[in-house]
C-alpha cells in the first residue's frame, strides 16, 4: 500500500480533492501522467495527425448514439423497419440520434482512411511500430464487420439484398462455403435469424473486440512513441533529464491542438446532419427507405460507399480476368527464376508454386477468386511493414516520383470506389480490372520499387518552424 501524501490544511478545496483522490486511486493519476502530461510527442506534428483523435471522437459518438437507438429498436424482421421509422418520427429527437449514427458511420471511415493514408505517407508502419500498424489494420477490419452488420439492421430493401449478396459470396469458398454461409445467416436465406445474429454482433460482440483493439493500439503506440512527418526517432536525442529534445508533452499542447480540430470537424459533421444526412443517397440509400421485400430484387445492388473500392475489385474478377492473372503469375515466376539470384532449390519451389497456383486458378470458379481478391485487398495491408524496403520512412525524403505514385494510388482507389456504386458496364469492368491490378501491384512490388530512385538525406533532428 502506497503512503498517503499530506496536504496543507490551507490548500484550496480543489487541491484537497485531488490529493484525496490521488491517495486512493493513484493508478488513474499514473495513467494520466504516462499517457498525457509526460507522454512526449514530436513537436512537428501537422494536419495529418488530427485524424487519430477524430477517430476516437467518432467512436464515442457511435457508442453513445447506438445506446439510445437500441432503447427503441426492435430486432425482429416484422418490426425492425417500423421501429426505425418510429425512432425517426415519434421518438423525441430520434431523427437526430439516427442521423448522427448513420452520418457517424461514414465519418468514421473518412477519418480512418485519412489516418491510414497518413501512416502510408510517413512510414508509420515501419520499425519499431509494426505492432501499432497491425492493431490498426485489425481495427479497420473490425470496423468493416461492424458496419456491415449494422447495415442490415434497418431492414430496408437495399440492406436486405446487400446482405443477401455479400453472405452468398462465402458460399463460393470450396468445401466449407455453403456451410459457412448457412452459419452466418442462421438460415437458408437472410431472415429473422440473420437479423438477430447481426444485431447481437453489432451491439455486443464486435464493439467489445473493437474497444480492446483500440486500447491495444494506443498502448502499443505510447510504448514505442509516435512517428512524425520526418520519420525520425525523437528518442534518439534526449536532454539531461531523459526527455526528447524534439518532443513536447501531449497535454496541454496537443490536446489544445486537437480540440481545435474537433470543433472544425463537428461544424462539418453537424452541417451534414442538418442539411444533407442522406448525402445524395451515399450515406443512406434511397432504397433503404423502402421495407425489405424478399420477393423483389432491386435493379442495382451496391454496398455503402466505404465498401465500394473492395466491391469493385470483387466484380473485376471475371473468367477473362483470370487468364490475365495467370499470365501475371507465369510472368512473375519467369522473372523470379531468370532475373534473380536464388538458389536452385528456391527456383524449383517458385516454379512448383506457380504451377499449383495456375492449376487452382483454372479449376476454381472466378467467383471464389473474386472473394479472395476482395479479402486480400484488406489482408495485404497487414504485411506493409515488411513489404516496404525503402531506406527512409517519410515521403519527404523519397524520390519525387514516389509522391506521384502515391497520388495515382489515391486516384485509383477513389475511381474504384466510384465504380463500385455504379451499375456494371463493360467500360467500368475494364477500368476496375486495371485498378485492381494497380492496387495489388502497388503493394506486391513494394520490395522492388521502394528501393529505386535518389533519396534525400534525412536530418538528425526533426524539422520544425516555430509559429
Amino acid at each position: 500500500m502506497a503512503e498517503f501524501k499530506d496536504i496543507s490544511p490551507n490548500a484550496p478545496a480543489g487541491a484537497k480533492l485531488g490529493n484525496w483522490l490521488h491517495n486512493r486511486f493513484p493508478t488513474a493519476f499514473d495513467a494520466y501522467r504516462v499517457h498525457m502530461s509526460e507522454y512526449y510527442a514530436p513537436k512537428n506534428f501537422n494536419f495529418w495527425y488530427i485524424f487519430g483523435s477524430l477517430a476516437l471522437l467518432v467512436l464515442v459518438i457511435q457508442i453513445v448514439t447506438g445506446i439510445f437507438l437500441v432503447m427503441h429498436y426492435k430486432p425482429d424482421a416484422t418490426q425492425a423497419f417500423a421501429s426505425v421509422e418510429y425512432i425517426m418520427r415519434d421518438v423525441p429527437w430520434g431523427w437526430l440520434i439516427r442521423y448522427m449514427h448513420s452520418t457517424g458511420a461514414s465519418a468514421f471511415f473518412v477519418v480512418v482512411y485519412l489516418h491510414m493514408f497518413r501512416g502510408l505517407l510517413y512510414g508509420s508502419y515501419r520499425k519499431p511500430r509494426e505492432l501499432v500498424w497491425i492493431f490498426g489494420c485489425a481495427i479497420f477490419l473490425c470496423l468493416m464487420a461492424e458496419a456491415f452488420m449494422g447495415y442490415l439492421l434497418p431492414w430496408g430493401q437495399m440492406s436486405y439484398w446487400g446482405a443477401q449478396v455479400i453472405v452468398n459470396l462465402f458460399s463460393a469458398i470450396p468445401f466449407i462455403g455453403p456451410d459457412l454461409a448457412l452459419l452466418i445467416r442462421g438460415d437458408y436465406v437472410v431472415s429473422d435469424a440473420t437479423l438477430n445474429r447481426f444485431f447481437s454482433f453489432h451491439v455486443i460482440a464486435v464493439p467489445l473486440v473493437l474497444l480492446g483493439l483500440v486500447v491495444a493500439h494506443l498502448l502499443a503506440l505510447h510504448d514505442v512513441g509516435s512517428n512524425n512527418p520526418d520519420g525520425i526517432e525523437i528518442k534518439a536525442n534526449k536532454d539531461a533529464q531523459g526527455r526528447p529534445l524534439d518532443g513536447i508533452p501531449f497535454h496541454p499542447y496537443y490536446t489544445v491542438h486537437d480540440i481545435f480540430a474537433v470543433v472544425m470537424f463537428l461544424i462539418v459533421f453537424t452541417a451534414v446532419i442538418f442539411f444533407a444526412p442522406e448525402m445524395g443517397g451515399y450515406f443512406l440509400e434511397y432504397n433503404n427507405f423502402i421495407p425489405a421485400d424478399p420477393l423483389k430484387t432491386p435493379n442495382h445492388i451496391a454496398p455503402v460507399w466505404y465498401f465500394t473500392p473492395f466491391y469493385s475489385m470483387l466484380r473485376a474478377i471475371t473468367s477473362e480476368m483470370m487468364y490475365a492473372l495467370i499470365a501475371c503469375v507465369v510472368g512473375a515466376a519467369v522473372f523470379g527464376v531468370w532475373k534473380t539470384r536464388m538458389a536452385s532449390v528456391a527456383k524449383i519451389a517458385v516454379v512448383v508454386a506457380a504451377v499449383i497456383a495456375c492449376a487452382m486458378m483454372l479449376s476454381i470458379d472466378a467467383k471464389f477468386w473474386g472473394v479472395v481478391v476482395m479479402g486480400g485487398a484488406v489482408i495485404i495491408l497487414f504485411f506493409l511493414p515488411w513489404l516496404d524496403k525503402s531506406p527512409v520512412k517519410s515521403i519527404r525524403y523519397r524520390p519525387s516520383w514516389h509522391k506521384y505514385l502515391y497520388g495515382v494510388f489515391v486516384v485509383v482507389f477513389v475511381v474504384l470506389a466510384y465504380l463500385g456504386v455504379q451499375p456494371p458496364s463493360p467500360i467500368g469492368e475494364r477500368v476496375s480490372q486495371v485498378g485492381t491490378l494497380f492496387y495489388f501491384g502497388f503493394f506486391l512490388l513494394m520490395p522492388w520499387w521502394t528501393r529505386l530512385g535518389e533519396f534525400k538525406p534525412v536530418p538528425e533532428r526533426v524539422t520544425f518552424a516555430a509559429h
